[in-house]
């Protein structure tokens, strides 16, 4: 009995001894398999930090960029109140430049009816001692011989020319018998005359004429003193 004994506790004891040397393995394969653990830890770690890194790099590029599109739009908008200002500014130049157009048209269309009328008068002025001379012809033809078919044709003609220039506004001044005024009439002397006040053009020595209310000749007249 006591071999029996003594056996089973041999057995016991190696069964002991086996375990603890499993045991001491599995501490020892953990003790290994430990700083890989660790490695992979701290990779885990460092991917974390790179990410996090990364999140830190990816804002200030964010903020970046939106303030790189601000600026463009900024400049943008700059750029189209240059265009604005520069439309605005063209405009206003087409506007004046319209209005200084129109001004010289008006100026122009003034200098040449000036300068027609100046032309006119001057013609006018070389016709006037004509009618002068014809008006003198006929006040000498005698009266047995105002009917000769000679003079009723110079007669003839001096009307038609009186016509002519009435109708370019060529109109005699009136002078006997008006109060003197020295812008239409031309005192070269002085008359008595009982029947006519003072101041009163009593006789014409010659004939003045208009031409559209601007004078062209004034007339020449004696003037009651």
């Amino acid at each position: 009995m006591t071999d029996v004994a003594d056996e089973r506790n041999v057995e016991e004891l190696n069964q002991e001894a086996a375990a603890k040397e499993e045991a001491e393995a599995g501490r020892e394969e953990i003790n290994q398999d430990s700083p890989e653990t660790d490695g992979a830890a701290e990779g885990a770690e460092q991917e974390e930090n790179q990410e996090e890194d990364a999140c830190a790099e990816e804002t200030p590029e964010t903020e970046e960029g939106k303030e790189k599109k601000g600026f463009f739009s900024k400049k943008k908008d700059k750029k189209e109140d240059t265009y604005k200002a520069k439309i605005d500014e063209l405009q206003d130049k087409v506007v004046r430049q319209m209005a200084e157009f129109e001004n010289f048209r008006k100026r122009s269309e003034k200098e040449k009816s000036a300068m027609f009328e100046t032309g006119a008068k001057s013609v006018i002025e070389k016709i006037l001692p004509v009618v002068d001379n014809f008006e003198r012809g006929l006040a000498m033809v005698p009266e047995e011989s105002k009917e000769e078919p000679f003079v009723d044709g110079m007669n003839k003609i001096y009307k038609q020319l009186m016509t002519e220039l009435e109708n370019l506004g060529v109109k005699p001044i009136e002078a006997v018998g008006q109060e003197f005024n020295p812008d239409l009439h031309n005192a070269v002397m002085q008359v008595e005359n009982d029947e006519l006040e003072s101041g009163t053009v009593a006789q014409e020595l010659q004939k003045g004429y208009t031409y559209r209310d601007s004078v062209v000749r004034h007339s020449m007249v004696a003037v009651v003193s």
